[in-house]
């Protein structure tokens, strides 16, 4: 039963889809783990009964030899005392021919049944065969389906770190992209240019105003001042004299007023 049993278990884990159970499990790294110490042990318990089974297979072999060795010789024997008969019946003894003949009779009844008991064995040892042949069969099965599942796990171990590692580098990226010292820079920007645009609107309104207006006739009047007492020096005139005029020429245009 015990042999029985670990056959249909090297059968059973030699025919499982690893991949199907992958999809199947919730936490495949897990699972794997747990498969690889259940085929661990199983192939443990299959190498052990194996070697029973092998050697039982070695004893029968070596009794059923044995058997036959001994059927061989007694055949001899047989063969051996029946030329014996002969010599003495030619010799006209009778008795002991007689004797002899019995002798190779009884030689003969062992010969019959060693070769009888090792040809009763010859079932069994073929049976045994040809399970020590699917048992071997099953284990290198088993022994490769859990390399399979060693690199199997050591591909989701990888996978699975890689994985990490890629989301901790996407989570950095998203935290450098919300500090970003350069968005920062291009909201002070855009304030700025509001700023700027406000200044030169500002600009743009104050030249167009009255006050703009009187303040350009003030520096045209201002100009034409410079321009008469340029004239005023170039015709000999003091500098005092050209104040004194200035001066009666603001009065004038006062009283006048």
């Amino acid at each position: 039963m015990q042999k029985q049993s670990i056959f249909g278990r090297i059968a059973q884990l030699a025919k499982a889809n690893i991949n199907a159970l992958i999809d199947q499990a919730e936490d495949p790294q897990m699972m794997l783990d747990q498969m690889l110490r259940d085929y661990t042990d199983n192939i443990a318990e299959a190498e052990a009964a194996i070697a029973q089974t092998i050697g039982n297979l070695r004893l029968m072999q070596q009794d059923r030899d044995e058997d036959l060795r001994a059927a061989e010789d007694w055949g001899s024997k047989a063969l051996a005392a029946s030329s014996r008969a002969e010599q003495h019946r030619t010799a006209g003894q009778d008795a002991d021919a007689a004797k002899w003949d019995n002798l190779a009779k009884v030689a003969i009844q062992r010969q019959l049944q060693s070769e009888g008991e090792a040809k009763g064995v010859e079932p069994t040892i073929a049976s045994q065969e040809q399970v020590v042949e699917k048992l071997k069969s099953g284990l290198e099965q088993m022994k490769s389906k859990r390399q399979q599942l060693v690199a199997k796990r050591d591909e989701l171990v990888a996978r699975s770190k890689a994985a990490a590692a890629q989301s901790q580098v996407h989570d950095a990226l998203k935290s450098v992209n919300l500090m970003d010292p350069t968005s920062e820079l291009s909201r002070f920007e855009e304030k700025i240019r509001r700023e700027e645009a406000k200044v030169i609107g500002a600009n743009e309104l104050a030249a167009s105003s009255l006050d703009s207006q009187f303040e350009q006739l003030d520096d045209l009047g201002e100009q034409l001042e410079v321009e008469a007492r340029l004239a005023a020096l170039k015709q000999g005139r003091s500098p005092a004299e050209l104040g004194q005029a200035s001066g009666e020429n603001e009065a004038n245009s006062y009283h006048g007023a």
